[in-house]
């Protein structure tokens, strides 16, 4: 994929103005390793010019890699043409046949890197500004009562993720309130607080068949993380506040009240549920206590909950001190592998000034350039797949589990420029001083 560094048509003439909140936190050797690794990545993506992709989302598709090409613009390592020319192709999409409305497969996600890329990069279409969009997931949310997933990767959250992305368009409250109303009519309340069953119908088979009556996700990707930092969000916004804070409050009291007790490696299990052992979960974003983490600290600032502030410290304390080698981090993806564990950590550092997160955070990124072999994978990784119990490694383009998202952690440790592109992971945590 070929770069530039010149101006292009389509940019903004000024970039925001602001102070600047994110300091680069690896420099000398290590950072040069970082730019080559990102480089390198940029090298080996298709070309949008030269090639039409089919996947259209944010998770694997053109969606993602506009996002990706966008920061490249933003770090100046791009002029912004290759942001363009994904993003148009996911577009077209589209229109071109049908597409489920999911945050990160389906068309909520192409309307989210358009209004991402619109604020961050690109001039925004008013007239055009993703109406039909807007009115089709306004009547998918009407639906009552709601028979789908309430999670971020392919239900409720993810919808009220694209809605936050576009507040200033008078639709996406409203949007945002019918999130809000299906997350309460589906609420499961009991003497611990409110939490989400995902029944055992939504289950892939291999956990329906660990889990045949459902289970309580405590995952950000797919449980009650992702509610917990998305309703945060809607009360900072001011969205339906009067509903969602209540709500939250007792969200939280029931996820603290999940944790895991004895001398175990990580503080929650994946999940839990009538029947289910409670175990040691993997240390990741999409599941395990670094994502947790995030989640309750970016809660906590949006409602300036010190009490909160602090479990979400103390969880992530233990996170970076846990054996890196029982994380289960086999691979570098932002999902689920050493890069997303670095990003969030530096996320985490940026927020507090704690030097302890900025180890964690250093340490995981020399895991994450310790993983690349230059001859092999998309800029050297490969991502760890698993099909019907099946492990394989594939070479993955994508911004979730692929390369684009591995450069994007890596880019976001060697530039000044802030990554606003991980509030699709709901784990941009408002900075003190500021609230943004």
């Amino acid at each position: 994929m070929a770069t530039q560094n010149d101006g292009a048509e389509g940019l903004k003439a000024e970039r925001p103005e602001g102070r600047c909140l994110w300091e680069p936190i690896l420099d000398g050797s290590l950072g040069e390793r970082a730019l080559e690794a990102v480089q390198g990545i940029i090298a080996g993506l298709p070309d949008p010019s030269a090639t039409e992709m089919s996947d259209a989302s944010l998770a694997r598709g053109t969606a993602g890699l506009a996002v990706f090409c966008g920061y490249l613009a933003l770090a100046d390592y791009d002029d912004g043409e290759n942001a363009e020319q994904f993003l148009e192709q996911a577009v077209h999409a589209l229109s071109s046949g049908p597409m489920e409305p999911s945050l990160y497969s389906g068309f909520a996600g192409v309307a989210w890197a358009t209004a991402h890329l619109q604020q961050q990069l690109f001039e925004a279409d008013e007239e055009n500004s993703d109406q039909a969009i807007n009115k089709a997931l306004r009547a998918y949310l009407a639906r009552s009562p709601w028979r789908g997933d309430y999670d971020l990767i392919g239900g409720l959250v993810g919808f009220g993720v694209y809605a936050l992305e576009r507040l200033s368009h008078p639709m996406a409250a409203e949007l945002l309130e019918c999130v809000i109303d299906r997350l309460e009519e589906t609420a499961e309340r009991n003497v611990k607080g409110i939490t989400w069953l995902t029944s055992p119908e939504l289950l892939p088979a291999w956990q329906r068949e660990l889990c045949p009556n459902g289970y309580y996700n405590l995952g950000l990707a797919h449980g009650v993380p992702g509610v917990i930092a998305l309703l945060g969000q809607a009360c900072a916004a001011q969205v339906a506040r009067a509903r969602a804070q209540p709500l939250l409050e007792k969200v939280m009291a029931w996820l603290l009240a999940q944790k895991l007790s004895g001398g175990g490696h990580s503080s929650f299990p994946s999940w839990v549920g009538p029947g289910i052992e409670r175990d040691d979960c993997r240390l990741a974003w999409c599941y395990g206590d670094a994502g947790i983490a995030a989640a309750l600290l970016g809660a906590a600032r949006c409602l300036g909950e010190p009490a909160w502030e602090r479990e979400a410290l103390e969880i992530a304390r233990r996170a970076a001190e846990r054996p890196p080698d029982t994380a289960g981090a086999a691979d570098a993806g932002l999902c689920h592998g050493t890069a997303g564990l670095g990003h969030i950590f530096n996320r985490m550092f940026q927020a507090t000034g704690a030097v302890w997160l900025k180890k964690a955070a250093v340490f995981w990124f020399e895991r994450t350039l310790e993983m690349r072999h230059p001859t092999l994978g998309i800029g050297g990784f490969s991502a760890l797949d698993v099909v019907n119990g099946e492990r394989r490694w594939v070479d993955d383009p994508g911004l979730l589990s692929g390369a684009a998202g591995i450069a994007l952690a890596l880019l976001a440790a060697i530039t000044p420029v802030v990554p606003a592109w991980d509030r699709m992971l709901l784990v941009s945590v408002p900075d003190r001083s500021d609230g943004g």
